[in-house]
């Protein structure tokens, strides 16, 4: 959630800013006649209630000097004042709720940085922190040399009859997937091996968290009221829970309602959970194989920081969710999203995205942003610094990675000519020692 008080000193800026963000509900000086409306309000009821007390006082001297007439029209005109102050609470309730709905819909202002641009087309190639594109380069796996034409990974796994979409949709129809045999052991080894990799050698805390959290916690990390529609819901006594469209709901909320020692920061989270997602608004895109599901599984990374440390750990983070790859062996390229693909929260974002040899493009497999306070706000998630000022929290969020979509990038990438897929190295422990899958 934006803060009225920067806006109102820096109107110009946020307009500057706004401007290059897509569907933008209010301008600055729309934001600011919504405060000032609800600063009117309150200025009215503190007029009221000083009069208020002055009559009070007025009443008793009245009384004292046995004034009867005085004093009961003194008292009418308190009791007027009473339904006055009544009556203007309930405008401040107004006025308030209305500010607060407005800056809940608001996107986060982007950094500086970040390059403007509409859509995806402006996405800008990330070449590490140097900006050095061999090193970048030379850092990452390189594309497979595949002697053959290689196949999606729905083909490979249905001819193996480890991916069964068919079931899938006769029980909870479509963009739902049953992985069997090796393949579901591979998927849930990826997941294994993305934990022990960011607990053992990242410095993140695992955390085994809900699946299911109140609005309060979806509205905390930007999920409500904007994208409502995006979400499953379950009713819960007189009221509901949302299935978790990601696990940086839990992680992130963990420290709301909090104040927060400045010693304590960093804190880094990460956990493997299912998630859950309507996809509203994707119909007709990837509706072949599991790249978009309803439920699928993700390793999240969330990091809570100080102001002062967030920038670099955004850098951090990245690198991270880069390793995994690395060590599988996977070829992929990092992108700056540009302000106009820029998810709704984010102040920045970095996008991983996987090549997939059977589609013959590049794929997103990670998204890293930083949000700055933006999160926090909602949260009422606070940090105490040493010089005893108290501010809000960063709050910084990661797939590292998406189960599904690095299940998808091994099976394509290591694909063998009779179908069959190679294991990665890094992955043959949590496999058994299994160097092949689907092979004769």
């Amino acid at each position: 959630m934006l803060d009225i008080n920067w806006i109102r000193a820096n109107a110009d800026a946020a307009d500057r800013a706004l401007a290059h963000r897509k569907n933008v509900p209010f301008s600055a000086s729309a934001l600011l006649a919504l405060d000032d409306t609800r600063k009117a309000v309150i200025a009215r009821i503190e007029t009221l209630q000083a009069r208020r007390n002055a009559l009070s006082k007025d009443i008793g001297q009245a009384k004292a000097q046995k004034d009867e007439a005085k004093a009961q029209a003194l008292m009418n005109e308190v009791a007027q004042l009473k339904d006055a102050v009544q009556a203007g609470e309930s405008e401040r309730r107004a006025a308030e709720d209305a500010l607060r709905q407005a800056l809940l819909v608001m996107p986060n202002l982007p950094k500086d940085e970040v390059p403007a641009g509409n859509d995806e087309h402006d996405n800008q190639p990330y070449f590490g922190p140097n900006g050095n594109a061999e090193t970048a380069a030379k850092a990452r796996p390189s594309k497979p040399a595949l002697a053959f034409k290689p196949k999606e990974h729905f083909e490979l796994g249905e001819a193996m009859k480890f991916m069964d979409f068919e079931t899938a949709a006769k029980l909870s129809g479509a963009r739902f997937t049953i992985l069997k045999g090796q393949l579901a052991r591979m998927e849930r080894a990826l997941g294994q091996f993305m934990l022990d990799l960011h607990t053992t050698e990242h410095g993140y805390l695992e955390v085994q968290p809900p699946l299911m959290v109140r609005d309060e916690a979806l509205l905390g990390t930007n999920q409500l009221p904007k994208f409502e529609e995006d979400l499953f819901f379950v009713k819960h006594g007189d009221g509901r829970l949302g299935l978790i469209p990601t696990a940086e709901v839990p992680l992130t909320n963990m420290v709301r309602e909090s104040i927060l020692g400045e010693e304590e920061l960093p804190l880094r989270f990460t956990a493997l959970t299912p998630c859950f997602r309507s996809e509203a608004g994707s119909a007709g895109r990837d509706t072949r194989g599991m790249l978009r599901q309803h439920q699928f599984d993700k390793v999240e990374l969330v990091s809570i920081t100080t102001p002062d440390q967030s920038a670099d750990e955004h850098e951090r983070m990245l690198a991270c969710a880069e390793e995994v790859l690395k060590r599988l062996g996977l070829h992929y390229r990092v992108m700056t999203l540009c302000t106009g693909d820029m998810g709704f929260g984010a102040q920045k974002t970095y996008d991983i995205e996987v090549w997939l040899p059977g589609q013959d493009t590049y794929r997103e497999i990670s998204s890293c942003s930083v949000c700055g306070d933006f999160q926090a706000r909602r949260m009422d998630a606070r940090v105490k610094g040493k010089d005893g000022k108290i501010r809000h929290v960063h709050t910084l969020n990661g797939s590292a990675l998406a189960v599904g979509r690095t299940l998808i990038a091994v099976m394509e990438n290591c694909q063998q000519a009779d179908g069959s897929i190679a294991v990665p190295e890094a992955l043959q422990p949590y496999m058994g020692g299994l160097k092949i899958v689907g092979g004769k």
